[in-house]
C-alpha cells in the first residue's frame, strides 16, 4: 500500500484495525450508559455508524485499493439506517435525519462526504437509500451544495441559490464560474480553505496527537465529487485533501459485471436505456434507448464528451 496523507503511518493503521474489532468484540457485551433503553440503542447506533466511517477513512489514507471502500460503503449505508431508526425512536419523532446539516458544520461536512463517496464509487443505489434519509428530515430544497451534488444522478431535485454554511461558496461559485480557468482556480482554493474551515470540528489537529492519536484523515471528498459531475478540470490541484485517485476512479470507472454499467463516450451506442448525465454540459441528464447513438456537444469547454450512467428513473 502507499499512503495518501503523509501523517499516517502503517503502524497507526494497523493499531487502528486492531482497536476496531476490539471496539465491536466490546460491544457486543457492554452497553452505553444511558437513561433509557432507546437512547442506549441510539447511541450505540450511532458510535458504529461513526466507527466505520472512521475505517473507510483510515483504509483510504493508509492506501488501501479504492475497489476495498466499496464494501464498507454498502456496510455504512445499513449503518445511518439504523442509526436513524434507533433516533428515531429514541426522540419520538419518525422522520428525523441521523444528521443535523443545518445546524452543525461537522455534520453537514459528513454527509456530502458519504454523498460523495457513493458518487465517486459509482453507487447510486446506496446514495438514494442515504439521500432519503435526509430528505424525509425536511432538508431536500434547502441547500444548493446538496442539491448540485444530487442532481446529475437523481431525479427531481431542486434548483436552489441558497446554502447553510459558508465555508462552501467557493465550491459553490466553481460549478456556477463564467470560465473553465476561474472554475478551476475556484476549486483549488476551496481546497485549501478547507481543513482551516473546520477548526472546530472533532477531528481537526488529530494529526498532531502523534501514533497513540485518532486521526484517520482529511479529505474534502465533496470536492472531488463536483470536479467529476461538473468537469472541473483538476489537473492542478495537488492539495493534500483533495482526493484524486477516486476522482480518476469515476471518471474511468468500467463495471466489474454485467449488471453494472460502464461509462460510454460519445459516438457510441447506449448501453442500458435509462437516464444519463454528462459533465461536458450542464442540465444534462436525460433518456436514452439502449442501442441509441450517445450525442457528442462540441461547443463544451470541458473536452470529450463522456456520457455516466444515471439510474433507470
Amino acid at each position: 500500500m502507499k499512503k495518501r496523507q503523509k501523517f499516517y503511518t502503517e503502524n497507526q493503521y494497523r493499531t487502528f484495525l486492531e482497536e476496531y474489532e476490539e471496539v465491536l468484540e466490546f460491544c457486543k457485551t457492554n452497553t452505553f450508559k444511558s437513561s433509557s433503553p432507546e437512547q442506549e440503542a441510539s447511541l450505540r447506533a450511532r458510535h458504529l455508524q461513526d466507527l466505520l466511517l472512521d475505517k473507510i477513512l483510515a483504509s483510504y489514507t493508509a492506501g488501501e485499493e479504492i475497489e476495498k471502500l466499496i464494501p464498507l460503503l454498502e456496510e455504512l449505508i445499513e449503518k445511518y439506517e439504523i442509526r436513524q431508526e434507533k433516533l428515531a425512536i429514541y426522540e419520538q419523532a419518525p422522520n428525523i435525519s441521523p444528521l443535523a446539516i443545518d445546524d452543525w458544520l461537522d455534520q453537514y461536512e459528513e454527509c456530502v462526504q458519504v454523498i460523495s463517496l457513493c458518487i465517486l464509487l459509482q453507487r447510486t443505489d446506496l446514495l438514494k437509500r442515504f439521500v432519503t434519509l435526509v430528505d424525509d428530515a425536511g432538508y431536500a430544497g434547502d441547500d444548493t451544495l446538496y442539491e448540485d451534488l444530487l442532481r446529475k444522478t437523481l431525479p427531481k431535485r431542486h434548483d436552489v441559490d441558497q446554502w447553510y454554511h459558508d465555508v462552501y461558496t467557493l465550491l459553490i461559485k466553481a460549478i456556477y464560474a463564467d470560465s473553465k480557468e476561474e472554475s478551476s482556480k475556484l476549486l483549488n482554493d476551496y481546497c485549501k480553505q478547507w481543513y482551516p474551515a473546520f477548526k472546530q470540528a472533532p477531528w481537526h489537529d488529530t494529526h498532531l496527537q502523534g501514533e497513540d492519536g485518532s486521526y484517520v484523515g482529511y479529505w474534502a471528498f465533496e470536492a472531488g465529487a463536483i470536479a467529476f459531475l461538473y468537469g472541473i478540470d483538476d489537473s492542478k490541484i495537488d492539495h493534500l485533501v483533495y482526493p484524486r485517485d477516486l476522482v480518476e476512479y469515476a471518471r474511468n470507472y468500467q463495471p466489474t459485471n454485467e449488471s453494472q454499467v460502464a461509462r460510454v463516450d460519445a459516438g457510441q451506442p447506449c448501453g442500458k436505456t435509462g437516464y444519463w448525465f454528462t459533465p461536458a454540459k450542464t442540465e444534462s441528464r436525460r433518456y436514452f434507448n439502449q442501442g441509441e447513438i450517445m450525442p457528442k456537444y462540441e461547443d463544451s469547454t470541458w473536452g470529450d464528451t463522456i456520457w455516466y450512467w444515471s439510474g433507470e428513473e
